[in-house]
């Protein structure tokens, strides 16, 4: 089952990547904008991995594979 608080953290770093790109771009600093953008993205990326990488042990323990 998915748990909820990957839920939360996904959102929570979401919010901080939103405000602080508003932030930058406000100041007139897009090219950190751009920078904090990609950073959140892989920061979610690797939580998603993880749980993709704990479907594929399960996967596999199930099947004996």
């Amino acid at each position: 089952m998915l748990d909820v608080n990957l839920i939360f953290k996904i959102a929570g770093v979401s919010i901080l990547v939103i405000f602080l790109d508003k932030m930058f771009k406000t100041s007139g600093y897009e090219n950190y904008a751009v920078i904090t953008n990609l950073a959140g993205l892989l920061i979610i990326l690797m939580m998603v991995i993880n749980l993709i990488n704990k479907l594929f042990n399960a996967v596999r323990t199930m099947f004996q594979l």
